[in-house]
């Protein structure tokens, strides 16, 4: 399934009612055995440019403030805790909140001329749960720069930084994103679905109970359908059928 930000004149910022819409739209059908995997893009030369100052005025009052960072927060963890992988498709700039959905979603495929960027320290508001999303995606002293600078990182920055998988040509984003689309959509949805409920919950944890509970979900996965299908596939040298 595709999402498409498409507010470029508001540069894709995330209003509360933009921020809705998106949740909407990821838990849109989200059980339907034939959505494999989510790409969200973005209309016009920026990405997303994070929340829409205008509603986080002083004409506004604390419990709508209170509201936007709440919905944003969930939309985030929301990625994270769907069934399906998740992958941005970056062309142009993501600043801030903008900035944090990029290294919320699994993977990250951008153009070479994309940005990524936490400028909120340079007009009075610090990226503080941007930073969330960033301090678990880049190195601490690389996240910290960003958030207390201000100052973006190229594509190919965030690519050696590990914020972004892959950096493309502009005019080879389409391809490349649906190369690893079509990838994923060729294994085992309940499979795929196990891993990153797994891979997310262990990331949380110390080593030995990682290992622990890694080994207890093998042991599981072996008794799905589609974990002995794959082996007895492998062993004939047959192409797998999945049970979805």
């Amino acid at each position: 399934r595709n999402i498409v930000l498409s507010n470029p004149r508001k540069r894709n910022a995330l209003s509360l009612s933009m921020l809705r819409s998106l949740r909407e739209d990821l838990l849109h059908d989200v059980k339907s055995q034939d959505l494999r995997v989510i790409i969200i893009s973005a209309e016009g030369p920026v990405f997303c440019s994070g929340h829409d100052l205008k509603e986080l005025s002083s004409e506004d009052d604390v419990k709508h403030h209170s509201q936007v960072f709440e919905v944003c927060a969930e939309v985030m963890t929301l990625i994270q805790k769907l069934p399906v992988p998740v992958i941005a498709k970056v062309n142009g700039l993501a600043t801030a909140a903008g900035c944090q959905l990029v290294a919320s979603c699994d993977i990250a495929v951008a153009s070479e001329k994309s940005q990524f960027a936490t400028p909120g320290v340079n007009i009075g508001l610090f990226c503080s749960t941007p930073a969330v999303a960033l301090g678990r995606s880049l190195p601490r002293k690389v996240a910290l720069e960003m958030l207390f600078t201000g100052e973006p990182l190229s594509a190919q920055e965030a690519l050696m930084h590990g914020l972004v998988s892959k950096v493309v040509p502009e005019d080879k984003l389409e391809e490349e994103t649906m190369k690893i689309s079509k990838k994923i959509c060729e294994s085992s949805k309940s499979i795929l679905a196990l891993g990153k409920a797994t891979f997310y919950r262990q990331m949380t944890q110390d080593l030995d109970t990682a290992y622990k509970m890694t080994t207890q979900v093998m042991v599981d996965n072996l008794t799905l359908r589609d974990g002995q299908e794959g082996i007895e596939a492998f062993i004939q040298k047959r192409k797998p059928v999945w049970s979805h």
